[in-house]
């Protein structure tokens, strides 16, 4: 029931916001990913259905994302956030990032459930180093659709405005996102977890 109502909420908040968006290119480059992911949790679903805790976390990146590419990252009206705690730009694409790290957990529950590592510490830590492989991947797309496209769409995208540590603080963001979210996975599936062996380990003879 969740992952249903999840995909209309989002056909409707990406048609809505595919209306007039700040910039079209930007629009498109900004929700391709996005789509990607949304068709491919849709193609894949009867051949294995996530928790409804998964699809709640996945949810998070693609309303953020959905929402970022219509008014572009920057522009996105954040500002109650930034006069709240003072900082000197918008902060929402760091938001936006932190929950690219929640895909940690859904990815080890797709480990587990599917038995694809007998290790407790191989699981657990396999999704963070999945996502931050993603998220420098996703670093380096941005670096290229900069470098190639339309000067003014290409700095929306990148959306460093001015940090030129930009890219290290969005890894980050994406890492602790993982961390948390596997941390969370630990909590809710600790005795399914408990059930593997932990490193060095000897598996039991079959």
């Amino acid at each position: 029931m969740i992952p249903a109502v999840l995909l209309a909420l989002y056909l409707v908040v990406f048609a809505l916001l595919g209306i007039a968006p700040y910039d079209r290119g930007v629009w498109v480059a900004e929700n391709l990913p996005i789509v990607a992911i949304v068709v491919l949790l849709v193609a894949t679903y009867r051949k294995f259905r996530f928790s409804d805790g998964a699809y709640l976390m996945m949810a998070c990146l693609i309303f953020l994302h959905t929402i970022g590419g219509h008014f572009t990252f920057e522009r996105v009206p954040f500002d109650w956030v930034t006069d709240l705690f003072g900082f000197q730009r918008n902060h929402y694409d760091r938001m936006a990032h932190f929950t690219v790290g929640f895909y940690a957990f859904p990815c080890a529950e797709l480990l587990l459930r599917r038995r694809l590592v007998s290790s407790r510490v191989v699981l657990l830590l396999f999704p963070i180093f999945f996502i931050v492989t993603v998220a420098a991947g996703y670093e380096l797309f941005e670096w290229q659709y900069a470098v190639h496209a339309d000067p003014g769409a290409g700095i929306a995208v990148l959306g460093s405005q001015g940090d030129i540590w930009d890219a290290q603080k969005d890894m980050l963001a994406d890492t602790l996102g993982a961390l948390v979210a596997t941390a969370l996975f630990a909590i809710v599936c600790r005795r399914p977890l408990a059930a593997l062996p932990s490193a060095g380990q000897e598996q039991p003879p079959r």
